[in-house]
C-alpha cells in the first residue's frame, strides 16, 4: 500500500520496459569473415544484407547480429575494457554442458580464435562458460545455464 495525496492505494509493480535483446550491432574488421565464422562454426544464418554500407545480418533464431564493416579495418582500435566505453563482449547461451564442451573442442586450434579459457564454473552460479576472441576482433562468450 502507499498513500498519494493522503488516500490508501495498492502499488503495481511496474512491468519492465523491454522484452530482451532484438539485436546487436558490431563494428568489425571484415565483415565477411566474421560473417563464415558464425555461420560455419555456429550455425547461424545470414538473414540480410546491406552491400554499400557493408553490412551482413545473422541470426540462430533467437538473436540477431548486425554486422558492419569497419571503414578503415587496418586503423581500427581494438577494444579494451580498461580504456574504452562500450561493448566488453557478448555470451551466447548453449544447450547443455556437453554443447559447450563440444563447441571448446571444436573451437580450439580455429585458425582466428584464441580461446581466453576453457569451460569452467560462473562463479557460485552452477552455470559453466568459456570465453574466447573470435576473428573480427570481438569476445565472446559462451554460457550452458
Amino acid at each position: 500500500m502507499d498513500q498519494v495525496f493522503g488516500i490508501e492505494r495498492e502499488v503495481q509493480p511496474l512491468a519492465p520496459a523491454t522484452q530482451g535483446i532484438h539485436h546487436l550491432g558490431l563494428t568489425v574488421r571484415d565483415v565477411n569473415e566474421v560473417a563464415a565464422f558464425f555461420g560455419e562454426r555456429l550455425n547461424f544464418n545470414v538473414v540480410g544484407e546491406v552491400p554499400d554500407y557493408p553490412a551482413i545480418f545473422v541470426s540462430d533464431g533467437h538473436i540477431m547480429l548486425t554486422l558492419w564493416q569497419a571503414r578503415e579495418p587496418d586503423v581500427a582500435t581494438p577494444f579494451d575494457r580498461h580504456s574504452n566505453i562500450g561493448l566488453h563482449h557478448f555470451a551466447l547461451r548453449v544447450a547443455n554442458e556437453g554443447a559447450l564442451e563440444a563447441l571448446f573442442h571444436q573451437l580450439s586450434g580455429v585458425n582466428g580464435v584464441d580461446i581466453e579459457f576453457e569451460p569452467q564454473p560462473l562463479g557460485q552460479s552452477g552455470a559453466r562458460h568459456m570465453m574466447c576472441l573470435i576473428p573480427g576482433g570481438l569476445r565472446v562468450e559462451f554460457i550452458a545455464a
